[in-house]
């Protein structure tokens, strides 16, 4: 007999959206108000299926079960737009490895031309990596961020609606070119007296960030400052969190919440697949005009000194970028490293 673990976090039933007009009212109101007191939620009966969610998770246990040449063969260090395979201990969180091997896509788009006067933010733009050994995870995932990108903008429409904005209203910022990111996570055990850090803390720089978790528990989030709670595992479920772009934008009524994940035992794995609702990298974050009841409630984005936010959508990404994964940066931006943008 499986049993439910206790949930710390709000359950929002997404059918009700296309329910009633008192059904989609509640749900509304629910959304604003985990938006606002948590910034995360569980998202449940959101419409993509339960047999999809296997194979997503099948075809990534399969491509982390490849020979590590394979896997090699499309490291995140050949690509100038940060997309493919890196080895635990390659990412930095807060200036510590993040112990979790992971796999990045983006948009699968041509790379820009590079000249002197385009912003280097445009290098971002490009093609994937794929892997030869495994060719079905490309239509896998290329479905799978497809049906995410439709969840995730009625997600973000039903935002606006909950803070009584044209139900459109964040759609020019999102764009014709998203900054879309999926990213195949594998946490493997780490010793129980070791630091355990799979992620450090941290915010999602983002719209929207959605994971499928598997059944091992790990990810952690603080509700109030120093206060942590599990975000335990719900079959069928997305765990949603909003990311740093709707809380700039918000002027803070919404909330950017820091996260980490704790590494497994060493008898033991963890398997995770992010999608992150980016912006377009060219456009610039405004704040919205809430109404008045909503507006002061707003406290103003937060930001750590060490890593300010910037309402200019391709510098906030790849600074971020170039902060998380050094050899890239090393290998495709040494040149631009110092320069009192990136610096900012």
């Amino acid at each position: 007999m499986s049993v439910t673990p206790s949930l710390h976090l709000p359950v929002l039933d997404f059918a009700l959206l296309s329910g009633s007009e008192s059904e989609r009212r509640v749900f509304l109101d629910s959304l604003s108000q985990a938006a606002r007191e948590v910034g995360f939620f569980y998202l449940i009966n959101h419409g993509i299926p339960q047999s999809l969610l296997d194979e997503v998770q099948q075809v990534s246990r399969a491509f982390f079960a490849l020979p590590q040449p394979d896997k090699q063969h499309v490291r995140m260090a050949n690509s100038p737009h940060f997309r493919g395979y890196n080895l635990a201990g390659s990412e930095i969180t807060r200036l510590q490895p993040d112990q979790r091997e992971q796999f990045d896509i983006g948009a699968e788009r041509e790379a820009l031309p590079i000249s002197e006067h385009a912003p280097v933010w445009q290098r971002l733009q490009g093609p994937n990596q794929w892997p030869a050994a495994l060719p079905q995870l490309q239509p896998v995932l290329t479905e799978w961020q497809q049906e995410m990108t439709n969840v995730s903008l009625a997600l973000l429409r039903a935002f606006a609606e909950a803070l009584h904005l044209p139900r459109n209203a964040f759609d020019n910022l999102y764009g014709e070119l998203p900054n879309e990111h999926v990213k195949l996570i594998r946490y493997p055990g780490q010793p129980e007296e070791g630091p355990r850090q799979g992620v450090g803390a941290h915010k999602d720089s983002g719209f929207l960030s959605f994971l499928l978790q598997d059944n091992q528990p790990g990810l952690q989030v603080e509700v109030t400052p120093g206060n942590w709670v599990d975000a335990s595992p719900l079959p069928g479920s997305f765990v949603v969190n909003i990311g740093e772009l709707l809380e700039l934008a918000t002027n803070g009524y919404l909330r950017a919440t820091v996260h980490r994940v704790i590494s497994p035992l060493p008898d033991q794995t963890r398997l995770s697949i992010a999608f992150f609702l980016g912006a377009e990298l060219g456009a610039i974050v405004p704040v919205y005009q809430l109404p008045e009841s909503l507006a002061r409630l707003a406290l103003g984005p937060t930001s750590d000194p060490q890593n300010p936010l910037l309402r200019d959508v391709g510098w906030n990404y790849l600074k971020g970028r170039l902060r998380s994964h050094p050899d890239v940066a090393q290998r495709f931006y040494a040149d631009h490293l110092n320069t009192s943008t990136l610096q900012s």
